[in-house]
């Protein structure tokens, strides 16, 4: 886990993500969906670095998908250092973030408590 990486401005676990090698998290302006991120450019505009510090309860762009949407929640319940915690937690224990492409253990959820409890313990 790459914990400096943080949290995606929409949620997404940056400090997790196998996808892009080289990327360096949505904040440090290297971003490859920077022009086209939903979330992205609502939490520049309320002047805010995360969804997670926002009081609306939106479900705009990557927010619509239940990973993001979850881990953003959690941030906003428990605070972001727990949900590193939990996250780092979780991968030493065997949970993947991405198993297949993006999909991983943390998208097969439909109820948002569930997902939350499994943030929390890692089991289901």
């Amino acid at each position: 886990m790459k914990r400096e990486l943080g949290i995606a401005r929409c949620g997404l676990a940056c400090c997790l993500c196998s996808e892009n090698a080289n990327c360096n998290g949505c904040n440090s302006g290297e971003c490859t969906g920077k022009e086209w991120c939903e979330n992205r450019k609502c939490s520049i505009g309320k002047g805010i670095a995360n969804c997670f510090l926002c009081e609306d309860d939106c479900r705009i762009g990557l927010l619509s998908k239940i990973k993001p949407y979850g881990f953003t929640v959690f941030a906003k319940r428990y605070g972001v250092e727990a949900l590193l915690d939990c996250l780092e937690r979780n991968e030493k224990n065997g949970v993947v973030y991405h198993r297949e492409g993006i999909y991983g253990d943390y998208d097969d959820f439909a109820d948002l408590e569930e997902l939350i409890e499994f943030i929390k313990t890692g089991e289901r």
